[in-house]
């Protein structure tokens, strides 16, 4: 029986060292930051992202990296699950809404759990909670027909289907910043029972835009501007709770620099480009926060750093263009929401020290549903034909592979219904007549040259057209004919990825 006893004691051991040598996983996800809003990108930005730009300088930056939509909750959703979003859906969650998971869905924490990381979500999750399972049956009624009260909820009960049921073992976060509740949640619960209902005059005055908030229960003496601080507070005290027995992955959604635009006081005047390039600022220095206490607890050199965005800038950037002379989608046309580059070409930023080539830059054109199948490399998790079916196999790139052809197959990028586009190799198919959904103002098509298309879909060059200005849809239709068939293989159910097929 001693014998044994010893053995076990041996194969635990093994086993922690195992573990131990597992690196640990860390993804910063903005939220509406342009790909030319970090300075690494974008020699004419006029937002310094020094933090940011240091990280790109340590680690590999791609210049072709993509979100799977130009909207939030499906960008996250995809991010998560190694799947594209319009599988399922194609919208936000909405105030209140329910969650986009069904219960045996894969997910990058549940992996991360099967190889006995510890794992958490510090932020803004916008995948939907099941609140019915708080609502009092009184207030069933009144669903329908006016914004949820803060006496309609049950807030002692556990709220279900959040984080937890996705394989983080914590979470702490505000849900969604402009969504109700407007109150802490940590873990399944709330910390403070909201009491009141939201009212912006409370708030500070917002020095951009609108603040863009949802009716809804709210904490008495809710402060937006708190946000943003909070969260680093808690990311970096989970962070410094962490040990080098037991591998770690954090997901580290910020709320910025999402509308509202609240740039805190000792941020106001560090860009050149208002209130939303100081809030920008102001998440690089929140980053910033993440990479230093990786660096004091020891774990640097042993931690992947993924740092990406869910979409392009919002609509306010047209103003900004004019008024200050920055185009928060550098080269590219576009924004938040729409099928154009800018709206899904994101900065994407991986740092492994050891693993990757410090400064490396590759235009090779990759998603964000790669890093299911990436991670799943790095840590030995053999994925089934189900699991992450769009998600290719990052690490050998990463590790300074060169590919003759194309990584990827091709590459589907949606945000709404009614309009795909399908990238493969250099060309670019929009199987519609715009990519535009952000209103997209008179002046700007003049000033960049962008006229009226009058065919039926679109297809461009994008290595010699990356704003996409000349659209080739007539001149070669045997390459939209081809493009178009995959892509209607791959809504059909065609999985994108090797292993799905």
């Amino acid at each position: 029986m001693k014998r044994f006893f010893l053995l076990g004691l041996v194969l635990l051991a093994v086993g922690t060292v195992h573990a131990a040598k597992r690196p640990n996983v860390v993804i910063i996800y903005a939220d509406d930051m342009g790909f030319g809003d970090l300075g690494a990108n974008n020699p004419d930005s006029k937002i310094p992202t020094p933090n940011l730009d240091k990280l790109a300088s340590e680690g590999m930056r791609f210049i072709d990296g993509h979100s799977s939509s130009g909207i939030c909750t499906p960008s996250r959703f995809a991010l998560l699950t190694g799947q594209h979003h319009w599988r399922r859906f194609h919208n936000i969650v909405g105030a209140m809404g329910s969650s986009v998971f069904e219960p045996d869905d894969f997910t990058l924490a549940k992996m991360f759990k099967t190889k006995g990381y510890n794992t958490a979500c510090i932020g803004k999750w916008h995948l939907g909670w099941d609140w019915n399972a708080l609502k009092r049956a009184e207030a069933a009624k009144w669903s329908k027909k006016r914004p949820s009260r803060p006496e309609d909820f049950d807030w002692s009960q556990p709220i279900p289907d959040g984080p937890l049921a996705q394989g983080f073992d914590y979470y702490f976060g505000d849900g969604t910043i402009n969504f109700p509740p407007y109150c802490w949640i940590e873990n399944d619960g709330v910390v403070e029972a909201p009491t009141a209902m939201l009212n912006t005059k409370t708030f500070r005055k917002i020095p951009e835009g609108k603040w863009e908030f949802r009716g809804g229960p709210m904490v008495e003496g809710w402060d937006p501007y708190q946000v943003l601080p909070t969260l680093t507070d808690k990311a970096v005290a989970w962070l410094e709770k962490q040990s080098a027995d037991q591998p770690f992955f954090l997901y580290f959604p910020l709320p910025a620099p999402h509308a509202p635009i609240i740039p805190n006081d000792e941020y106001l005047g560090k860009s050149q480009a208002g209130a939303y390039g100081d809030f920008v600022y102001e998440s690089d220095a929140m980053a910033g926060r993440i990479l230093e206490v990786l660096e004091t607890k020891g774990f640097a050199e042993n931690t992947i750093v993924v740092f990406t965005t869910d979409n392009g800038s919002e609509h306010y950037a047209y103003a900004r263009l004019k008024n200050v002379g920055h185009w928060s989608s550098g080269h590219l046309r576009g924004l938040k929401r729409d099928v154009w580059e800018g709206g899904h070409r994101v900065p994407f930023v991986v740092r492994w020290p050891g693993k990757i080539r410090p400064g490396a830059v590759s235009d090779e054109t990759i998603s964000q549903v790669d890093l299911a199948a990436t991670f799943a490399s790095v840590i030995g998790h053999t994925l089934t034909s189900s699991e992450a079916v769009d998600s290719y196999n990052l690490l050998p790139l990463l590790q300074g592979h060169e590919y003759k052809q194309p990584l990827r197959k091709a590459t589907v990028q949606n945000t709404f219904k009614r309009a795909f586009a399908l990238r493969q190799g250099d060309w670019m198919f929009i199987d519609a007549k715009s990519g535009k959904h952000s209103k997209c103002p008179d002046w700007f098509n003049t000033e960049r040259g962008y006229g009226k298309d009058e065919t039926a879909g679109l297809l461009y060059n994008l290595k010699d057209d990356p704003a996409q200005r000349k659209n080739l849809y007539a001149a070669y239709p045997e390459k939209v004919s081809e493009m178009k068939k995959l892509l209607d293989r791959y809504k059909g159910g065609e999985g994108c990825a090797p292993h799905a097929n």
